[in-house]
């Protein structure tokens, strides 16, 4: 595979006109990302605010001279960093370019007006998917309403090697399941003990902890909060702030019920997925975390890179017919998809959802499957390739 990350090449575009901020879950590969982007300027800086010798230049204000590429990598756990660096863009912009990462989401300065608005433009790191391990995603953004550009061919054992270890640069490039597990666990250990205790007001550390060991569990269904409030014996209140403490600092995502007048939708009880599908248990809802990954790693490119108001969806409707994805633009639907392990006949739901919602593509993936055919509307084709066919 290319050591050129997906977003490279946008991202070295945008700093020659404004700052770039960088965000994502710990150990995406930001920081990579970054000192290949300072390899590639003929002037550079690096900070990281968890140094103190680095937090003791940046509040001096001691800059290379000249032009230069200037990272700044955790700035956001220093609170009063967003009218630093506007003071600071303000007075350099001429000279220096800033890139700014942070393991916690950099776009929540956005509530309660923004400082710094027209200066920079913003990205979300995700950890590898099929595309990039292979090499078959392209840098030509897809149109809206157009059919995906599906290989005809795609390498199987990347889908199975990211099933197995994630999706996380380091244990995917690991030689062993052993490197896997301990790289885990050293992961999660430093999420807890150092971004949530650091970033977050959450004084019962053990509870927060207690709610992300039950969420592997539950991917894939519903996620109903009265049930996980009597589960960790908390407060609704205490337990609707976790869930949006782990969302911050990217250990979960959620995927909410996609509501229209057309069926009678749930507008409530949205899915929990674990940016680090390798956690899910099971088979089948690890596979459909991996599928919902690649989808928002998706939407989430189309949205930074090209300015889409693209978003990701599932569908259900009060008598219990469910489709796992759906992939919209501007609210107008785009895609559907539904995740299977093995092959068998095409889902009765997806069919529907497709014909009455007026979905353009509608698509049942299969893991274990080889054949590629169309049944009543609906796409059936391998998981490796339609996969491969996103970013």
């Amino acid at each position: 595979m290319s050591t050129e990350r997906y977003l490279e090449a946008t991202i070295r575009s945008d700093l020659a006109r404004k700052m770039v901020f960088v965000a994502g879950p710990r150990q995406a590969g930001k920081t990579t990302l970054a000192r290949r982007l300072l390899d590639g300027s003929p002037v550079g800086a690096y900070f990281n605010w968890d140094n103190r010798g680095d937090r003791k230049e940046l509040r001096a204000g001691r800059w290379p001279g000249g032009e230069a590429l200037v990272v700044l990598d955790e700035l956001h756990r220093w609170r009063p960093w967003k009218g630093w660096l506007k003071g600071e863009y303000d007075r350099h912009a001429g000279r220096l370019r800033f890139l700014v990462t942070g393991s916690a989401r950099l776009d929540i300065h956005r509530r309660g007006g923004d400082s710094l608005q027209g200066r920079y433009h913003h990205y979300r790191l995700h950890p590898f998917s099929c595309a990039e391990v292979v090499g078959t995603g392209s840098d030509a953004l897809p149109e809206p309403g157009s059919e995906l550009r599906v290989p005809t061919h795609a390498d199987r054992s990347a889908l199975d090697l990211l099933m197995e270890r994630g999706g996380f640069p380091e244990p995917f490039l690991a030689s062993s399941a052993r490197s896997h597990r301990r790289w885990q666990k050293e992961r999660l250990d430093r999420f807890f003990r150092e971004d949530v205790r650091d970033l977050e007001a959450v004084r019962d550390l053990a509870s927060i902890e207690f709610l992300a060991d039950m969420l592997p569990e539950r991917v894939g269904s519903p996620l109903s909060l009265n049930s996980l409030r009597e589960d960790v014996e908390v407060s609704h209140r205490a337990l609707t702030h976790w869930m949006d403490v782990l969302e911050r600092l990217y250990h979960v995502f959620r995927v909410r019920p996609f509501a229209t007048t057309r069926t009678r939708s749930l507008r409530k009880m949205p899915k929990a997925y674990l940016w680090d599908w390798s956690l899910v248990p099971e088979p089948g809802p690890r596979f459909e975390n991996l599928v919902a990954s690649h989808l928002l790693k998706f939407c989430h490119w189309l949205e930074d890179a090209d300015g889409r108001r693209a978003e990701l969806w599932y569908l259900r409707d009060r008598l219990g017919r469910e489709t796992d994805f759906l992939v919209t633009v501007d609210r107008k639907p785009w895609f559907a998809v539904e995740a299977k392990l093995s092959p068998g006949p095409v889902d009765a739901a997806l069919r529907h959802y497709g014909a009455i919602l007026a979905i353009p593509h509608v698509y049942q993936v299969v893991r274990e499957g080889d054949r590629d055919f169309v049944e009543g509307g609906v796409r059936v084709l391998p998981a490796a390739r339609f996969l491969a066919a996103l970013v």
